[in-house]
């Protein structure tokens, strides 16, 4: 496409969704560039050996049983950071990931490829807590605001309660016998449990040969023989192409990959509508500014190739930046734009923590007579979650076992569980690393074991964040360096939460309960870019004119600790409005 009215830089969970709102709403043509490959793709049918396509614009190019292929559900083939086909790297897989310096014991969980890190997410779709949009000085736009773009995005993205399976039965156990009560509106204002919201399709109640999907169902699980939506293969973080032979628009969980960038290539082929091309494999590299009337003005972008390495220039009339919140701000900074000390600053992650409880078949048989075993890795990856405004929330977690086994007992900042003493007051028996025959002795009570991820409403510091590293470049510029250490405060609201799972599985009847004691895992990141400091209202740069955000770092903070998805797409899809309201 030449001369776009809009290029957005980065196709990830919140890109397609502004791509998709400019054309189809506003009748613009857009030009999205991604770093990464595409998946599912005709165009690219090797996208890891081979260049394949310049750029696709056809709805038709999407190809469902390629993307079977590609993902291929295994944990080290999806998820190994090196060479896993979700990484931070060129789709070329002779070469090494992309470099960010991070001088701490944390580690970051990104994924370059069109579809972003959404790839890999559970389809988790709650909304903000409203007091953290309306009672905190860091938003300069209303909850109310969000509301009609949370509902065309939930509209979208099939977002609707997930299905109950045995681990969910467990945790609403505790969670009642906890004293915590249901809540029933998206809009959550007070403490409690209630089912996830995700953009999940429901399974199939009925397929071709009449048989409904329960415990007794023995049909195909196949799109051809007429099997619809989820299939309780808990597979999200390897990619999720389930069920086999869909077409990429229907396959059941709807990243963005599935749920809107099929949608925005739609408009294309309405010739009402705008045109949207998007091109992968294409690392953008400058923004380019002219001196406009008060302030500098954005003209487009350079760009790499990343398999052939050539180089280009795309101009536009508008400019948005929705590489994530990492490189949306090293994007801004190796451009030279002017930084008056927020950008890349302020970033936000959830200061995750991960409390296991470990359950005998008799207290899962009690709860549901029907269940021989929990199971973690049946249903969807997460489907109940807790919520407490002004602290954050969690939600229940099953995987698979090799999962399980690094996020249960190898990720930790403790030390050795033989080595860490428990406060006898804490309600969690041992903390820390599981190693050697104890976690194989952990590990054989796989089926009975899960997780509750705490959520922490971990607020905008100014010291935490993604600048650029003057010891190491790469070949698009400078290095991003990444920081974020938790404030004592946020450590508190972490203890509390981690309290609180610790007494749900108790109150289930949990065995055994073990505490993680997480080090920072940068997997939900928010508000590197903000709204109210480096952005305004309209989420447009404060000092350059035509330069927009519009992905998760211009959150404003981290929405009080629910998964930010939901959020990120409905503050994109609202940008995408105030495009066009103001330059078109």
């Amino acid at each position: 496409m030449e001369d776009p009215d809009v290029v957005i830089v980065g196709a990830g969970a919140d890109g397609p969704a502004a791509a998709a709102r400019l054309a189809r709403e506003h009748g613009l043509d857009v030009l999205v560039l991604e770093a990464g490959p595409w998946h599912g793709n005709s165009k690219w049918p090797k996208p890891h050996a081979d260049a394949g396509g310049t750029v696709s614009t056809n709805p038709d190019d999407l190809d469902g049983k390629l993307m079977d292929e590609q993902f291929t559900h295994r944990e080290a083939d999806a998820n190994d950071p090196t060479w896993g086909y979700l990484r931070v790297g060129p789709a070329d897989h002779s070469r090494a990931p992309w470099f960010r310096n991070l001088h701490q014991n944390a580690f970051i969980w990104q994924v370059s490829a069109v579809g972003g890190t959404s790839i890999h997410y559970f389809g988790n779709h709650p909304r903000a807590y409203p007091y953290a949009i309306d009672e905190q000085p860091h938003w300069p736009i209303s909850y109310e605001e969000l509301v009609p773009y949370y509902q065309l995005n939930e509209e979208v993205t099939s977002s609707q309660q997930a299905p109950i399976t045995a681990k969910e039965e467990v945790f609403i156990e505790g969670a009642k016998n906890a004293g915590y009560d249901l809540i029933d509106t998206k809009n959550v204002t007070e403490t409690g449990w209630r089912p996830q919201i995700n953009s999940v399709e429901v399974p199939g109640r009925e397929t071709s040969n009449g048989k409904p999907l329960d415990s007794d169902y023995d049909g195909s699980f196949s799109y051809d023989d007429g099997f619809r939506g989820d299939t309780l293969v808990g597979d999200h973080f390897q990619g999720s192409s389930t069920p086999i032979d869909a077409p990429v628009r229907d396959k059941a969980r709807k990243s963005s990959n599935v749920g809107w960038v099929p949608r925005a290539l739609d408009a294309t082929a309405d010739s009402e509508m705008g045109n949207v091309a998007l091109r992968p494999n294409t690392f953008v590299t400058n923004i380019n500014t002219v001196e406009g009337a008060g302030a500098l003005e954005a003209t487009g972008v350079d760009y790499r190739d990343t398999w052939s390495g050539r180089t280009g220039t795309i101009e536009a009339d508008a400019v948005v930046l929705a590489a994530g919140c990492i490189e949306s701000p090293r994007l801004w900074l190796n451009s030279g734009l002017p930084d008056d000390g927020w950008v890349g600053r302020g970033l936000t992650t959830h200061w995750f923590d991960w409390v296991v409880g470990v359950y005998s078949d008799e207290t899962i048989a009690e709860i549901n007579p029907e269940a021989r075993h929990m199971d973690p890795y049946v249903g969807q990856n997460s489907a109940v979650r807790f919520d407490k405004p002004g602290v954050g929330g969690m939600e229940d977690i099953g995987m698979s076992p090799g999962l399980v086994s690094y996020a249960d007992y190898l990720f930790t900042r403790a030390g050795y569980s033989f080595d860490v003493e428990v406060d006898p007051d804490e309600p969690w028996d041992t903390r820390g690393y599981v190693v050697g025959e104890e976690l194989k002795r952990r590990m054989s009570d796989y089926r009975q074991t899960k997780a509750l991820l705490i959520l922490t409403d971990d607020l905008p510091r100014q010291d935490n964040g993604v600048s650029l590293d003057d010891t190491f470049s790469d070949e698009h510029g400078a290095v991003p360096k990444v920081r974020w250490e938790p404030h004592p405060d946020d450590d508190a609201k972490r203890d509390e939460l981690a309290r609180i799972a610790a007494r749900i599985h108790r109150a289930a009847g949990a065995e055994h309960v073990h505490r993680c004691d997480w080090p920072p895992l940068l997997l939900h990141m928010q508000s590197s870019m903000r709204m109210g400091e480096v952005l305004d209202s309209n989420a447009e740069a404060r000092n350059v004119d035509r330069l927009f955000v519009g992905d998760h770092s211009a959150l404003a903070n981290g929405v009080g600790g629910p998964n930010p998805t939901n959020s990120g797409q409905a503050l994109a899809l609202r940008t995408a409005d105030r495009i066009a309201d103001l330059y078109f």
